[in-house]
């Protein structure tokens, strides 16, 4: 995948947003959109449009909330719908990925760098959105990596 992305932290009142730059290698939050009601999104996509074009994202990775043992939740559709209606609105491709705890390794990052607890819940969505994509540019990584490999190894035979 080249390119920019935008990872997303999508909840029941809050988007995360993170971008990565243009090589992947370093990701960044944004911000954290806010809305007042659970299926009140238009704000909330038109805001995530303006930071596409500032940015120019070329895709979207959403955390896919799963339960522990890596089943689909309630959430996990809701994200999925979520990434579809971006998908509609931007014309980009969507990418999902497991989201699983990043919320509590958000809220360690937070506190091991000092931040009050008060003030957690200002940066937590956006620093998971960062894992988020993190997590992913990491497994797209190693799955080009292996796939490099494998082609290296057949012609080398």
């Amino acid at each position: 995948m080249s390119g920019r992305l935008l990872g997303l932290d999508y909840g029941s009142k809050t988007v995360g947003v993170a971008a990565a730059d243009a090589l992947g290698l370093t990701v960044q939050p944004v911000e954290t959109v806010t809305r007042k009601e659970e299926n009140k999104l238009r704000r909330t996509c038109a805001r995530i449009e303006e930071i596409i074009k500032e940015r120019e994202i070329t895709g979207i990775v959403v955390g896919l909330p799963l339960h522990m043992d890596g089943e689909e939740s309630d959430s996990s559709a809701k994200a999925q719908a979520f990434g579809e209606m971006l998908r509609r609105r931007t014309g980009l491709p969507v990418y999902y990925q497991d989201e699983r705890l990043t919320t509590v390794e958000a809220d360690g990052i937070l506190r091991d760098t000092g931040v009050p607890h008060s003030e957690r819940k200002t940066y937590i969505d956006a620093v998971a959105a960062c894992l988020i994509l993190e997590d992913y540019l990491s497994r797209t990584a190693s799955s080009e990596a292996s796939a490099e490999e494998e082609e290296e190894n057949d012609h080398g035979k």
